[in-house]
């Protein structure tokens, strides 16, 4: 089995639509982390499991400097957002976003 992971660092904005009341259903920025986890079995015609370019692509020329709500079908969470970013891209299986230091969500295939 073969590895790969990308690191990237997005700037967004977001607010989340919550059943409760909380200060995060204001627009406020975070500068998240995001590592992505890319797996298989075989390399592909360039020798590579992902391309670390087409990662960057298909996720922080996407997210990068936006209003997530806007761009998004869905609540704008950190779990969510760990989600979709694992549908995008080729052979990803984890997905870890950091909303701040201290706050971190993943999604696992």
């Amino acid at each position: 089995m073969y590895y790969v992971s990308k690191r990237l660092e997005i700037s967004s904005a977001h607010s989340l639509r919550l059943t409760y009341e909380s200060k995060c259903e204001a627009l406020h920025g975070h500068n998240w982390i995001v590592n992505v986890h890319c797996k298989s079995e075989t390399l592909n015609e360039d020798g590579m499991v992902t391309d670390f370019t087409r990662i960057k692509k298909q996720v922080g020329d996407v997210l990068d400097h936006k209003n997530l709500n806007e761009i998004l079908p869905f609540n704008p969470t950190a779990e969510n957002i760990a989600r979709w970013i694992c549908d995008q891209v080729p052979n990803a299986y984890r997905v870890e976003v950091w909303e701040s230091e201290n706050n971190m969500a993943a999604y696992e295939r």
